[in-house]
């Protein structure tokens, strides 16, 4: 399996969709697995299933929780209200919540039909990419997904870039809505390091993403526990690990094991861009084009 450390080794994952369990600290929680969705949360509809010998499914019922919001019922297409996070291989399920993990992300789904203006900085949301109102919801569905089932970052790390905010912030929206304490306590710390390869303010290289993936040991004391988010570009991922993923996709790496890539995460919905998949390559891991 190829590593960050050495991405020029990256062998393609010839995996169909991944997601991640229950955590270690949250284990009297997590539903026992089996064929058939079990609930674990009366509250969430919170569960797993097991599609095949190789892939499982997290659930959760995402009406029932936007309905119970502080702030009244929450609206949300069907087909954000439809989803379930995939994860592959089965035999993950009990790693993918170990504090010492990273979940390398990218962004959230957006809207191609608007591009980025040369040169744009990564704070001016009028003059780039941003995410479409689906992506949102979708993006908030995967947070109620992730926290529903036991999946929760110790802190979140985003690049600069409004698209990554975005997304941070749809996440922990759907974060708050299963736990509003935690929500609270979750560190998000903007990284420039993060930001999109070769552009304005962007990162020179990965280097300083490398480290700082090989670096994390888990939360500061007093932080919640779980793995690090980070949330990035297409291109950083691809310059990183060699593999070319989905918007709202992440990769699970392992960096006890020198940046091994274990599989990678992404909600039932999740299908390629048309910025980085040619129409007869979109779902495979097509060739990374500028850009993100």
């Amino acid at each position: 399996m190829p590593t960050i450390a050495d991405p020029f080794r990256a062998l393609a994952l010839a995996l169909a969709l991944l997601v991640v369990p229950a955590a270690a600290q949250h284990a009297a929680e997590r539903p026992s697995l089996g064929i058939e969705p079990l609930v674990a949360d009366a509250e969430t509809g919170a569960g797993i299933k097991r599609l095949s010998d190789a892939m499982g499914e997290m659930v959760a019922d995402i009406g029932m929780v936007l309905a119970r919001s502080p702030s009244g019922p929450a609206a949300a297409s069907p087909e954000a209200l439809d989803d379930a996070l995939r994860f592959e291989p089965f035999d993950i399920l009990g790693e993918l919540m170990r504090d010492d993990l990273v979940l390398l992300m990218r962004h959230g789904p957006t809207d191609w039909t608007v591009r980025d203006v040369k040169d744009v900085a990564p704070t001016d949301c009028a003059n780039q990419r941003v995410m479409t109102p689906l992506g949102e919801e979708r993006m908030r569905s995967l947070g109620i997904l992730m926290a529903g089932n036991g999946l929760r970052p110790g802190k979140v790390m985003i690049s600069e870039w409004c698209r990554n905010r975005q997304t941070a912030d749809r996440i922990i929206e759907g974060f708050e809505l299963v736990d509003p304490a935690y929500a609270e306590a979750l560190e998000v710390e903007t990284r420039p390091d993060l930001n999109l390869l070769l552009s304005l303010r962007g990162a020179p290289d990965v280097t300083a993403m490398r480290e700082e993936i090989l670096a994390w040991d888990g939360p500061e004391p007093g932080a919640p526990a779980g793995p690090l988010l980070m949330i990035s570009h297409f291109t950083n991922i691809a310059e990183l690990t060699e593999f070319h993923i989905y918007e709202g996709e992440a990769l699970i790496v392992d960096p006890k094991q020198d940046g091994r890539v274990l599989g990678y995460l992404r909600l039932r919905s999740a299908s390629p861009d048309e910025g980085h998949f040619e129409p007869d390559e979109r779902g495979t891991n097509g060739p990374a084009e500028p850009g993100d």
